[in-house]
C-alpha cells in the first residue's frame, strides 16, 4: 500500500491539468509542463484534485504508484510556484559570468567552462559573480543544471573552495600535520 500515492493531489486555480489517455498536461503562470504516466496507472479528476490509482498490485504498479504521484504534484508546484537552486562559488579567483545563453565559470582551470542554459532555466548571477540561481518549472531540470555546474569542481575538504549548493555543510579536513 503507497502511503503517498494513496494522496489525492489538489490542483490550485492558478493551474490548470487536462487528462488525455495517459498524458497529464499541466499549464500555469510559470509554464507547461506534460508527462504521460505508464500503463497500468490510473488518473482521474475529481473537484479539483488529482487522483493516482493503480490496476492491481504487481511489484511494478507499486513501486511507480507513489512515483507517479509525486510527478504530478511535483508538475502543478513547478507551473504555479517554480523551483529554485543556489549554487555558492568560493575560492580565490572562482566567479560565474552570465553571457547570453550560457554561464562562464572561471574555477581555477587554465581554461573557462562554459555551460549552455537549457530551454526553460532562467539563470541569474549575483554578489560579484559568487552566486549562482538557476529556476525554472520543471524540478528535475533545476536540479540536473545545479548538479552538473556543481560537478565541474565540487567543494574540496581542504581548503573548502569550489562549487557547492547554498547551505551545503562541507566537511573540513586538516592539512599535513608538521612534526
Amino acid at each position: 500500500m503507497s502511503r503517498i500515492g494513496n494522496n489525492p493531489v489538489p490542483i490550485p486555480a492558478a493551474a490548470t491539468l487536462s487528462l488525455q489517455g495517459q498524458t497529464i498536461t499541466v499549464k500555469g503562470p510559470k509554464g507547461e509542463l506534460t508527462y504521460t504516466a505508464p500503463t497500468g496507472i490510473n488518473l482521474k479528476v475529481e473537484d479539483n484534485t488529482l487522483i493516482v490509482d493503480r490496476v492491481n498490485n504487481s511489484k511494478k504498479l507499486r513501486a511507480l504508484h507513489g512515483t507517479v504521484r509525486a510527478l504530478a504534484a511535483n508538475m502543478i508546484v513547478g507551473v504555479t510556484d517554480g523551483y529554485t537552486k543556489e549554487l555558492e562559488i568560493q575560492g580565490v579567483g572562482f566567479k560565474a559570468v552570465l553571457k547570453g545563453k550560457e554561464v562562464v565559470l572561471s574555477l581555477g582551470y587554465s581554461h573557462d567552462i562554459n555551460y549552455q542554459i537549457p530551454e526553460g532555466l532562467d539563470v541569474v548571477v549575483e554578489g560579484n559573480g559568487t552566486v549562482v540561481k538557476v529556476s525554472g518549472c520543471d524540478k528535475q531540470m533545476v536540479g540536473q543544471a545545479a548538479a552538473q555546474m556543481r560537478s565541474y569542481y565540487k567543494a574540496e575538504p581542504y581548503k573548502g573552495k569550489g562549487v557547492r549548493y547554498k547551505g551545503e555543510a562541507v566537511r573540513r579536513k586538516s592539512g599535513k600535520a608538521v612534526a
